[in-house]
């Protein structure tokens, strides 16, 4: 067991009995959205869930412990504290572990941190990718790099709409990683069901994804697999609206040098702000969604 490394009682009887336990990052808590509908939407998750039949497990960084099963005191602290927390990626964990501080986990974290504790299933809102006008900058997402070594399941609403798609796909098919469409032949893109880009196949059944997952780890392949789960059609934004927001928000993070682990919290929030908060009830929605998902797809790995 890893030193650093503290899985809940109730995580920890799962995983030794067997039971399907589904990880959760804690960023969406402490960026990704205000207080106190993170820590709402946080509860929300972890009881969607348990309805479906899994354990969650909020994976977060607190005094210097990677924490694989948040209690829900844990989970109010980190979004009473917000963005006073570290967004910690890979390259955060030696300091803020030898500091004893706090870090929000990111995608690429809260994989790190599933597999340490033998979590296969996480399901987010959407996956950080490559970002438009990356060929000059090379902004690119640790997302994309542990997705490529660190084999847990993830399963999002498709890559963010603020990201370069087109190149993010084509990064991905690089790194090996299989891009799979839940129900859908297209990617997501996050608020929207579309994006006009194919994923590498379809599937239709947490049945076959589990079978899918299985045969990866069976034949000792490196790196995870990603899962695209469109937000359902009720609660999907038009292209449109959501572009036209999306374009403004990068204009302005332009303008005031916004760059690094600053861009996605930064660029979130304007579009929330340009959409009138409709984007923050699909980005809610869109979570609940992927969560069923996980915990069924959990289950039928755990049978």
């Amino acid at each position: 067991m890893n030193k650093y490394l503290s899985i809940s009682q109730e995580v920890q009887q799962a995983l030794e009995q067997g039971k399907p336990v589904v990880a959760l990052e804690s960023t969406i808590i402490s960026h990704g959205m205000p207080y106190p509908q993170n820590v709402e939407t946080a509860l929300r998750v972890e009881q969607t869930i348990r309805d479906n039949g899994a354990v969650p497990a909020t994976i977060a960084i607190i005094g210097g412990m990677l924490k694989a099963g948040c209690t829900p005191q844990e989970i109010e602290y980190l979004g009473r504290k917000g963005q006073d927390v570290t967004k910690a990626s890979r390259r955060d964990l030696p300091v803020l572990i030898a500091r004893g501080e706090d870090g929000a986990t990111t995608v690429t974290t809260t994989m790190i941190i599933a597999a340490m504790a033998g979590i296969n299933v996480f399901a987010t809102g959407g996956i950080g990718g490559v970002h438009r006008g990356a060929e000059t900058t090379m902004d690119i997402s640790a997302d994309l790099e542990e997705l490529a070594q660190t084999p847990v399941m993830v399963i999002c609403a498709g890559a963010k709409s603020i990201l370069d798609l087109g190149l993010t796909l084509e990064y991905l098919e690089t790194k090996g990683v299989p891009v799979i469409g839940f129900g859908t032949d297209e990617l997501p893109a996050f608020y929207t069901r579309h994006s006009g880009f194919k994923v590498d196949y379809r599937i239709d059944t947490p049945q076959e994804l589990a079978a899918a997952f299985r045969a990866q780890r069976d034949m000792g392949l490196a790196g995870g697999m990603l899962v695209t789960n469109p937000i359902p059609e009720q609660y999907s934004m038009p292209a449109d609206v959501i572009n036209t927001a999306i374009d403004k928000a990068i204009d302005e993070a332009n303008r005031k040098g916004i760059h690094g682990k600053q861009t996605t919290p930064f660029l979130l929030a304007k579009v929330k702000e340009l959409t009138g908060g409709e984007s923050l009830d699909a980005n809610i929605q869109l979570v609940l969604n992927n969560a069923r998902l996980a915990a069924l797809t959990a289950t039928e790995l755990a049978r």
